[in-house]
């Protein structure tokens, strides 16, 4: 962790000397000693840290203190800054008077917004140059040498093999669980037991609980009329259970707020279905007490499917059926699944080396048949050398113990196997919420916001942040749970296990402190960078140091915040899952070091009196699913036009709240997403970089000749294009303005098309990929021409896409694999041969779907 931070800072030494190098005068040279002696350090890092990993203390305490100081540095970098931008604040503020006298002043060359600034600063960095000093002279009576780093821990972009969308996910897959499926299968199907039954699988940690009920969930859904899988997981509430369940089987959110009120209604949905619940991940008995009321029994088959580790809980939810216990993986199918992960590559039948399988059978009996230490280890030895030294290495590496810490040792060894850069990328997951759904595209703006990667030429950070997120998985240390069209990450999880173990590390290096209840505070420390609030007291936040660099409030409800003390803050996310919530934010304009703020299902948010204006570093604003925000605080009274003031902007997603128009003469060389703005004659600013763009017209009125080519003629580096509007012309359907129109791989049109416009599968771009029409309205059936488009992947039709009321597929779709329905049209017929590389369907609205037989297993 010190090598990453030493890096970033130096990073921010260098920028402050290239900015300030005018201002700085005589700090500028304690500037400069600092970065020198920090790169001097940097060649000491790599024999520390190996001592370290071998018992050291004293060198374990020695890469502490440097990180602390490394820390300080920053802190004393950031806060210069800060005090800079109250100074100006305090001068915007005078009286017109002071402020022509400190104009007068600044014209004879005099800083005065800096002065005050400069001197704390410089005498900051007096007293930890003495401190650094001290760790410098240290490393002598330590024995640490300078040397090379590491191969490994350079940050180098890793050659990796992105998974095609028509992979199977074997990374949920483990060896030997087919048989446990059919068992599982077979109870859930049971002839016998018309009533609603709970079936429980039993297990420890890491065993594959949720692996299996995936597969039992995948094989056995087309049995029932309604069908969800919930994570549940140690901090839950019913509501949101419930209201989870209602809104995927009415497709809106309820309304209702008492738990008594959504189980009536949820009750009412199910009382004529046949139903497969899910529970994943249950920890206290009193859960299915919560919820059986709202699952009614009317004798037709309906089942609950739990997975817990301990047993009562399946006794208390159904004493009668017998709980399913997993038991651990023998040696066979252990070796078999360690091999699997170690060498992913190895063609389909093709023998292991004997040197191998010798060490494979070693290895496998240490993990002692649980699943996931197997997994992981796997996972190690797929970045070694397929050699019989480099395993041994490894096998003599592990500090084996057989007091039931074996899998504790195994996820410390893959922590510490992982080069220094991809570490501090793990421990960053800590800061989600136990069984958390991340969205891989957001927690790339986070790792961005964070400066956590350094620039490498001709590669964006983005991208450099996606290729950690894979190697992250390539090591098995996050868990994919699904893939976009194109075979990047869409959504990932940590593992409870190893999420509890990054917990531990990252506290242990103050990297990030969890709360989530309010006996935490006995354990808040003030200088803790990163803090995740979930489910507990706001009020918490009072505890919380100045220094904080990242918040994450997750499901704090209804509340006011002051961020005014946290003055340092990088990175802010706020959502909230409850039945209603509201943000009011005081004080986030003063946070000039900002870079990403995120506000997600908040029913109301409210930032009148800020100014976006202020914050001059921010890269992406992500505010989502928030209804009443046009109401209060971000309606059109209150636009944050001052938003496209900001020239670092990457990203900007406003869904479902007015965003600005932008005008003409905005400067943002930096911006990737634009989602949603605004359509209107009006000229556009030249978005070279621009790879994403939602755009919303709310009239009739388009103008082809105009309008149009001005706003898609110069994104020659769009990929994504969402259109909303009304009668959607031929310019628009067809985008043909777009220099690049054959890189354009995703298409989203909402509203209907116009009378002129008639599908034809050739007008599309040629490598497009994932189609979405909502509301076209059509009057031809459009899946004869759909089915043309070759390089289609992913099809999603919602509400009235079509004024017939049959729609049939006589042939095509060569690649199609996930077909989403939410349209109400009567029936939709596919005929023999069409969609043959078809993986999902997904039908939730009320069309009557007629398929082939090799198809029906999908409906």
């Amino acid at each position: 962790m010190a090598e990453t931070v030493v890096s970033f800072v130096l990073g921010k030494l260098g920028e402050m000397i290239v900015k300030e190098a005018q201002s700085l005068g005589e700090v500028g040279d304690k500037v400069k000693w600092m970065e020198t002696e920090l790169n001097r350090i940097k060649c000491y890092l790599t024999d520390a840290d190996s001592k370290r990993r071998k018992g050291d203390v004293r060198a374990e305490n020695w890469l502490n203190e440097l990180r602390d100081v490394t820390y300080r540095i920053e802190d004393a970098i950031d806060t210069f800054y800060v005090e800079i931008d109250d100074n100006h604040h305090k001068v915007e503020g005078s009286s017109q008077k002071d402020r022509s006298f400190l104009g007068k002043l600044k014209k004879f060359g005099h800083k005065t917004t800096k002065l005050p600034a400069l001197h704390r600063l410089g005498a900051e960095l007096d007293a930890i140059r003495k401190v650094l000093e001290g760790i410098l002279k240290s490393k002598v009576d330590y024995d640490i040498d300078p040397l090379q780093e590491r191969g490994e821990g350079k940050t180098i972009l890793m050659p990796l093999r992105r998974a095609t969308y028509e992979d199977v996910d074997d990374e949920t897959e483990i060896v030997a669980f087919d048989t446990h499926k059919n068992k599982v299968f077979q109870l859930i199907l049971d002839p016998d037991t018309p009533q609603r039954a709970v079936v429980t699988i039993v297990g420890s940690g890491g065993i594959g609980k949720t692996t299996l009920a995936h597969m039992v969930y995948k094989s056995v859904q087309a049995n029932f009329d309604f069908h969800m899988m919930l994570s549940v997981s140690q901090q839950f509430r019913p509501t949101d259970l419930l209201k989870k369940m209602i809104t995927k089987l009415r497709g809106s959110e309820p309304t209702m707020r008492d738990i008594g009120e959504l189980i009536s209604e949820l009750k009412g949905l199910l009382s004529s279905m046949r139903y497969l619940i899910i529970l994943d991940d249950v920890w206290v008995t009193d859960l299915w007490n919560q919820l059986k009321h709202a699952l009614p029994d009317v004798k037709n088959g309906s089942r609950v499917l739990m997975t817990s580790r301990f047993i009562e809980v399946a006794q208390s939810a159904d004493p009668v059926t017998k709980s399913y216990e997993l038991e651990f993986l023998n040696e066979e199918n252990s070796r078999n699944l360690l091999l699997k992960k170690a060498l992913p590559y190895k063609k389909s039948g093709e023998k292991c080396p004997d040197d191998l399988l010798e060490l494979a059978d070693a290895l496998s009996k240490k993990c002692k048949g649980l699943p996931l230490a197997l997994i992981i280890l796997g996972g190690i030895l797929s970045k070694k050398d397929q050699t019989y030294t480099a395993w041994r290495t490894v096998l003599r590496t592990l500090d084996w113990h057989y007091d039931g810490k074996d899998c504790i040792d195994i996820l410390a060894m893959s922590y510490e196997d992982l080069p220094y850069y991809l570490k501090s990328f793990f421990l960053y997951l800590a800061l989600f919420p136990e069984d958390y759904e991340i969205s891989a595209r957001c927690l790339i703006m986070m790792w961005v916001a964070e400066g956590l990667m350094l620039q490498q030429e001709r590669k964006t950070k983005e991208e450099i942040a996606e290729n950690y997120l894979e190697q992250l998985f390539q090591r098995s240390m996050v868990q994919v749970s699904s893939r976009h069209v194109d075979g990047s990450i869409k959504n990932c999880r940590l593992h409870d296990l190893l999420r509890d173990f990054a917990m531990h590390q990252a506290a242990k290096e103050n990297f990030v402190t969890v709360f989530a209840n309010p006996h935490d505070i006995k354990h808040c420390d003030r200088a803790t960078r990163r803090a995740l609030l979930q489910l507990c007291d706001p009020g918490l936040m009072e505890y919380l140091g100045p220094k904080t660099r990242s918040l994450f409030l997750f499901d704090l409800g209804y509340n006011i915040f002051d961020f005014s003390k946290f003055r340092l803050l990088r990175v802010l996310e706020i959502t909230n899952t409850g039945l209603y919530s509201m943000c009011s934010l005081g004080g986030f304009d003063r946070l000039i070091h900002l870079k990403y703020l995120a506000i997600r299902n908040c029913e109301d948010i409210d930032m009148r009196g800020c100014s976006f204006g202020h914050l001059k570093n921010l890269e992406t604003l992500d505010i989502q699913d928030c209804p009443k925000s046009r109401r209060v605080g971000l309606g059109k009274s209150h636009l944050p036009t001052d938003l496209w003031t900001i020239t670092t902007l990457r990203h900007v997603r406003f869904v479902l709240v007015s965003l600005p128009e932008v005008p003409s003469t905005a400067d943002l060389p930096n911006l990737q997403t634009l989602e949603w703005m605004p359509f209107n004659d009006k000229e556009i600013p030249h978005l070279t970089n621009l790879q994403r763009l939602g755009i919303r017209n709310e009239s009739n009125k388009w103008d082809v000749e105009h309008a149009v080519p001005r706003l898609l003629g110069g994104l020659s580096s769009l990929t994504s294009l969402k259109i909303g509007g009304k009668n959607l012309p031929m310019e628009i359907v067809y985008p043909r303005a777009l220099p690049n129109y054959q890189n354009l791989q995703t298409l989203f049109l909402i509203g209907n098309l116009s009378d002129s416009v008639i599908l034809k599968a050739s007008l599309f771009p040629p490598h497009l990929i994932k189609l979405t029409l909502w509301d076209s309205n059509l009057g031809q059936d459009p899946m004869p021409e759909l089915g043309k488009i070759n390089n289609l992947k992913k099809l999603t039709l919602i509400g009235k896409v079509y004024k017939g009321k049959q729609m049939i597929c006589p042939a095509g779709f060569p690649v199609l694999h996930n077909l989403v329905l939410r349209i109400n049209n009567e029936v939709l017929t596919v005929t023999k041969g069409v969609m043959p590389k078809i993986k999902d369907i997904r039908n939730t609205g009320d069309i009557k779907l007629e398929m082939p037989p090799e198809l029906m297993h999908l409906i």
